[in-house]
């Protein structure tokens, strides 16, 4: 039998990497996420675990709308849906031109995620098409927000004020981002401790929510 992936935030090294290895089953995901530690790695490496110090969340109720975006969702320019077509959402993710972390193993690790119930998407449509989305796992009142991707201006910002409204309205407490980008820093993105992040994890988990 396999020897188990340890999987604790606490022995993270400078950098905030826990450890190698492993593999993407729902299971050890799950476990990961409820610990505070994620996947990131490209396909030249083998599964990497990370838990950065500091920790960039999202404060739902420090969501910053510049009065552009609100003007653009006053527009109703996009329809938003939740889940309507999640593995787009993730394909967008993934083909994004700077780059990802992406990798088809990730995709299908997130599709399994989906199938479950605990990985979803909220999306920007334009007549009838995807226009862009954002997607990430809900356990009880945490959401890790993973990637977020537009092929029309504003879209992937109208779906991430979607999102966070709906994680207000359903009583999530934790929107996790995992690292700082200029993106969502100027839409209230900040940074906190570890340990910080690790006790405000541990109430989200006993907090019940559902995502839908």
């Amino acid at each position: 039998m396999p020897r188990r992936l340890r999987l604790d935030p606490e022995a993270a090294d400078e950098q905030g990497l826990v450890a190698i290895g492993g593999d993407l089953r729902p299971e050890t995901l799950l476990r990961a996420y409820c610990r505070g530690v994620f996947p990131w790695y490209d396909e030249s490496l083998p599964v990497c675990w990370w838990s950065p110090d500091p920790r960039a969340i999202i404060p739902l109720n420090a969501f910053h709308v510049s009065r552009r975006l609100a003007r653009t969702i006053r527009s109703n320019r996009f329809s938003v849906m939740v889940d309507r077509d999640f593995a787009s959402v993730v394909r967008g993710c993934a083909q994004r031109a700077e780059g990802t972390w992406i990798t088809p193993q990730m995709i299908a690790a997130y599709q399994r995620l989906h199938q479950l119930g605990y990985a979803h998407s909220v999306e920007a449509w334009r007549e009838d098409a995807l226009s862009g989305g954002v997607f990430g796992i809900a356990i009880e009142g945490f959401f890790s927000a993973e990637s977020m991707y537009h092929r029309v201006t504003d879209a992937s910002k109208v779906a991430l004020a979607a999102l966070v409204d709906r994680l207000k309205l359903q009583g999530f407490t934790l929107l996790d981002v995992q690292m700082l980008t200029d993106h969502t820093t100027r839409m209230g993105a900040k940074e906190i401790p570890r340990r910080e992040y690790l006790r405000c994890l541990r109430a989200a988990l006993a907090t019940p929510a559902t995502f839908s």
